[in-house]
């Protein structure tokens, strides 16, 4: 099921259609000789709502983690006003164990900074930032060299192809976060934007309403915008033919599958990295053709398929389809970034929950009660329990909290909460044995003391 034409790295090769080797830092006049910018040109000559129109038609997903329509996204800003509107990339790639957005950053940031342009000229736009990671150290020379080349050719700046935006000439520049995790929500990002704590915001108003400086704002992930000029250069159909589809039976308005995604794999896997490949294609397929299959000597146990706070998948789970709908099926939160950590046998269940744990804990930006508290107690519990001091209520109160945290939608700002009760939830409930059996040392210890 490999492509024939890579979509997102048509111009990085990466197995199986090239060399890991081959990657390479393609500049502007490379990007414009292999046919870039030509998306943008053929934007240009379409009326705004046109190209809206067709991201719509497209019904690119966002792959950030959300999976919400782009285009859906684009429409639900106010009309232009004469004031400022922005557009903030999210490349605050802090999820654990993914770096697929490094990648396009790294080897092809003309491909998003030309996303950049059409959805700025799309949805009137006139200044966009560049919202990257922290620890992206190496990323920030990359990014500044490719906006550099960006400006010298007329993409932006005063002498833009793109012409005044709103009275003004478009505008793009970068913004370095500062290592927090929760700043990935797009609220907690544009309040770190504007130098204030990065802190979610209370929605609604939704960015698009009233997002940076009170100002209408897109929000989009980084691989969502390199998706833009491949469907505005071969149009919504041919990018619809491509991934899962829509399951048959569903009905039109219900978001689908489209597209390819950029599928990471890491843990003790013989390759290690990031591929691009058709929405749907089985986990199963991911780790042993893509990445080459177990390390000598390891066997697989489990998966957290796109980011910790997806959850898990177990042995029985290997062949889940990677696609938006794998939540609904597996008894996860959803696909998330796709970026897939492999768990080998011999490894604690209950080691891998405590350590998800400490991360939410560390995380949380203390704002909701659920979330500060309970991130912290489910990390005392199972630091208990993987200790063998837990008992059999420690694990009940274990599944109390964390079914507390997320159970009721709009007890938090944010997501966090969510993603550390899913996290911990799905692997307790799947491996379920190894804490009861972690537990049950002690109930046998306590039966002993008391029939003596």
């Amino acid at each position: 099921m490999a492509l024939e034409k890579p979509v997102l790295t048509k111009r990085i090769p990466t197995e199986p259609w090239g060399r890991h080797e081959d990657r390479h830092y393609v500049d502007y006049n490379e990007y414009v000789n292999t046919g870039g910018y030509q998306a943008l040109d053929k934007s240009l000559q379409m009326d705004r709502s046109a190209v809206i129109d067709e991201i719509k038609a497209a019904e690119i997903r966002g792959r950030g983690g959300a999976g919400f329509p782009a285009g859906m996204k684009w429409s639900f800003l106010p009309p232009a006003d004469g004031g400022r509107r922005y557009l903030a990339i999210n490349a605050d790639e802090s999820e654990p164990a993914t770096f697929k957005d490094r990648l396009l950053i790294d080897y092809d940031p003309h491909q998003v900074v030309e996303g950049i342009a059409i959805c700025m000229y799309a949805c009137q736009l006139d200044t966009a930032y560049f919202y990257m990671r922290g620890e992206y150290h190496d990323q920030r020379a990359t990014l500044e060299r490719a906006f550099k080349e960006a400006y010298d050719n007329g993409i932006f700046g005063p002498n833009s192809r793109l012409g005044q935006i709103n009275g003004r000439n478009p505008e793009l520049f970068l913004h370095r976060g500062a290592g927090a995790y929760v700043c990935g929500e797009e609220t907690g990002l544009l309040n770190s934007l504007e130098g204030k704590r990065g802190w979610p915001r209370i929605k609604p108003p939704f960015p698009a309403v009233a997002g940076a400086f009170a100002r209408p704002t897109i929000v989009n992930n980084v691989e969502t915008l390199a998706c833009v000029p491949h469907v505005m250069e071969n149009g919504p159909e041919w990018f619809k033919s491509l991934g899962k589809g829509r399951p048959e039976g569903t009905p039109p308005h219900v978001p689908a599958s489209f597209g390819t995604k950029l599928i990471g794999v890491s843990g003790p896997v013989v390759r290690p990295d990031v591929y691009e490949e058709h929405l749907g294609v089985k986990m199963s397929y991911a780790i042993e053709t893509l990445a080459g299959g177990m390390l000598p000597g390891m066997e697989f146990k489990a998966a957290i398929p796109g980011g910790i706070s997806m959850g898990v998948l177990t042995k029985d789970e290997y062949d889940a389809p990677l696609d938006f709908d794998i939540g609904k099926k597996y008894g996860i939160l959803g696909l998330g970034t796709a970026c897939i950590t492999v768990i080998p046998e011999g490894y604690s269940m209950i080691s891998c929950a405590r350590n998800l744990a400490r991360f939410y804990a560390r995380e949380s930006c203390g704002q909701c009660t659920p979330c500060r508290e309970g991130t912290e107690w489910l990390y005392k519990l199972l630091t208990r329990i993987e200790a063998g001091e837990g008992t059999t209520k420690d694990l009940d109160l274990l599944l109390e909290v964390a079914s507390s945290m997320g159970i009721m939608p709009g007890t938090t700002i944010c997501g966090l909460s969510d993603g550390a009760n899913w996290a911990v939830r799905t692997i307790v409930n799947k491996f379920f044995d190894e804490f009861d059996a972690a537990v049950s040392k002690n109930r046998l210890v306590s039966l002993s003391v008391a029939n003596n």
